[in-house]
């Protein structure tokens, strides 16, 4: 359960159960997200991100649990009786109408005056930096346009929370990051609640203030983008959200964990374990310190490959081969290094370096599928 102790959430999400027949797409789910925050569903396909997102939107109502909406009770409305505007990743424009109409769509129906609505309209296409492209039709325009059109009649009505389900996945690279930008500049300037659905991590990390991350229909973990990054609750996360090195140890008596022969210090990590646990020991490439100084502190391993990724290099490593120590079965374990640094240290294939885990950023799990 995340967040299950603020009575005062904008929206509540409690217990929720959403089946397909014998499948169970969302197992007991509760969240709480507040007035004006910009939250990201973050997770594979299949995780249950989107009926999540749905069932909140009632487009697919729950088969149980309850949702709240500043403090009312929406578990059973219909979409129309809930108070959201909503962005798909395949726009859902009309292609018949203008884009002056596409956003007055939702005006019309409500059976506004015309010259209010035509001042709305006017609003919306200013905020989205479209007023020149008022009298086109949604084929006139590019996809990333096309997007903005859909985010304006989505805030329209002026909902109080808008759900926004893949709305970049369906623009070529270089438009997702500028729009990804304005999308939160724009919830930014107008302070609305705002939930967005994504499988790309770097989106969420880019763009959210919180990160919910699922996994077969259950919460994962909630946070921070940067306490996701950087204090992962469980493998999963870890491996998920970025690039991450796990590597199979034993806990010593010590109070240190045995990698690849070499004992290394694990901190307060390794609370709550014995020795002769075995573990998985978990650091970001980035975050592995490298050495040339031999008998050094950490781990003596040889470059592999080298891999140039225009601000860093990628190097991959294997323990030195002294009694056949290994890293464990199948294991790629990679260490990050700025270009300057990779130039002042002279890395290259075949060079044997020492590999140091600072405590600070090492995080232990049981083995994944061990006890």
């Amino acid at each position: 359960m995340a967040n299950d102790g603020n009575g005062g959430a904008y929206l509540r999400v409690r217990n929720l159960t959403k089946k397909f027949g014998e499948f169970t797409a969302l197992k007991n789910v509760s969240l709480d997200v507040e007035e004006g925050e910009f939250v990201c569903f973050l997770g594979p396909s299949g995780c249950g991100k989107t009926t999540l997102l749905r069932a909140i939107a009632g487009l697919d109502i729950q088969t149980m649990g309850t949702v709240e909406q500043a403090g009312r009770d929406i578990s059973n409305l219909p979409p129309n009786e809930r108070d959201f505007g909503i962005v798909f990743q395949s726009y859902a424009l009309f292609p018949n109408l203008t884009v002056m109409r596409n956003v007055a769509y939702g005006l019309e129906n409500r059976k506004m005056p015309k010259a209010d609505i035509a001042a709305r309209v006017s609003e919306l296409l200013d905020l989205v930096s479209l007023h020149d492209q008022a009298d086109k039709y949604p084929s006139q325009l590019s996809g990333g346009q096309q997007q903005r059109v859909a985010l304006a009649r989505a805030l329209a009505t002026s909902p109080g929370l808008l759900l926004l389900d893949e709305p970049l996945s369906a623009l070529d690279a270089k438009v997702r990051v500028h729009l990804r930008h304005e999308i939160k500049e724009l919830q930014e300037k107008i302070g609305i609640t705002t939930i967005m659905v994504t499988h790309d991590q770097e989106e969420a990390l880019a763009m959210a203030d919180r990160i919910v991350v699922m996994n077969h229909g259950v919460i994962e973990q909630v946070g921070s983008p940067e306490e996701i990054y950087a204090d992962p609750a469980s493998p999963f996360v870890a491996d998920f959200i970025g690039t991450t090195n796990f590597v199979d140890g034993e806990v010593r008596a010590d109070g240190q964990v045995s990698v690849a022969g070499v004992a290394i210090d694990c901190g307060a990590a390794l609370d709550g374990l014995n020795p002769g646990d075995m573990v998985t020991v978990c650091i970001r490439p980035e975050d592995v310190q490298v050495s040339t100084e031999g008998g050094g502190a950490g781990i003596p391993v040889t470059i592999t490959d080298v891999e140039f990724l225009g601000s860093f290099h990628r190097c991959h490593v294997v323990p030195v081969n002294g009694a056949g120590q290994t890293f464990g079965k199948d294991i790629d374990f990679m260490i990050d290094l700025s270009a300057g640094r990779a130039r002042d240290l002279g890395i290259r294939e075949g060079m044997a370096v020492q590999a140091a885990l600072p405590p600070e950023f090492v995080r232990i799990y049981r083995p994944v599928g061990g006890a």
